[in-house]
Parts: C-alpha cells; structure tokens; sequence
C-alpha cells in the first residue's frame, strides 16, 4: 500500500509541476505579437489587430464580395517571414483554393477582404503552423502574406 501511495504522490507531484509550468502558448503568442508590432513600425504600416492576435491591412478595398468559410477563392499571394525570406508565392494568375482547407490565419483574415482587394496578413504562429516547422518555415513564425483577391466562388 505505501508503494502506491508513494507512486501516486509522485504522479499528483508530476502533474502539478507540468500544469505549473508557464503557458507556453500565451507566452508565445505575446512573443508573436511583439514582433508583429514590432514589424509595422519598422515598416511605417497601420494595421487592424483582431481578438486572436491576426493582424491585417487593407490596401486596396476591391468591389466584390466578400468570401466565407464555404468560398473557393483564386489568390495571388506572396508568403514571407518577418526577415523578408520568402517561403512562398503564386504568379500574378494566382491559386485557387477552398478557403476551409487552409491555415487558420488565411480562414479568419481572407473574409476581411473583398474581390478584387489586396492587402496584407500577418499571422501569428499560433494561427499558422505552431511549433511545427513546415518546409523552410521555422517552428513559431509570424508570417506576412502579401494577398491581391481575384476571384471569390
């Protein structure tokens, strides 16, 4: 019976440490922010923060609609880091794309634009690819797509 009580002391012991241990997604998403705000100033550009740490900018306002979550969408978009390594790009054609199958960063901020609109997105990791790293892209970055929106479905 002292064995079990001295191993479940050990495992409570355990998991109060590792719940104790600092929220490492809210950390880092102050991180992202910081250098998000960080990125604008640099750059002289204002953009609209939204509740989940997304930032955009709307450069040109279009005259089409706006897509949602069930839209098809043709894109012309430019991906790159917060160092301007580009990790990603179409030609002025662009690439078409069910806005429900990309990351969360594209689903939440492509809605603010309408056909025919171009801007910008900066994303923090969170809302992108997290702790993973994906092809060149490094684990927790912020990315900045540079988007022109031609066509909504």
């Amino acid at each position: 019976m002292r064995k079990i009580n001295i191993w479940l002391l050990a495992l409570i012991s355990g998991l109060f440490l590792f719940g104790c241990g600092g929220d490492k997604s809210a950390e880092q998403a102050e991180t992202d922010d910081s250098i998000i705000v960080e990125y604008l100033s640099d750059n002289s550009l204002t953009a609209t923060k939204t509740s989940s740490g997304l930032y955009y900018l709307i450069e040109t306002e279009g005259t089409g609609v706006h897509p949602d979550l069930t839209s098809t969408i043709t894109i012309d978009y430019h991906g790159y880091l917060t160092n301007g390594e580009t990790f990603d790009q179409t030609d002025s054609l662009g690439a078409t794309f069910a806005l429900s199958q990309l990351i969360e960063g594209w689903k939440e901020g492509i809605p603010y634009f309408k056909e025919g609109g171009s801007g910008k997105l900066f994303i923090p990791s969170a809302l992108g690819y997290g702790n993973q790293a994906v092809g060149s892209i490094p684990r927790n970055s912020v990315l900045i797509f540079d988007i022109r929106l031609i066509n909504v479905e």
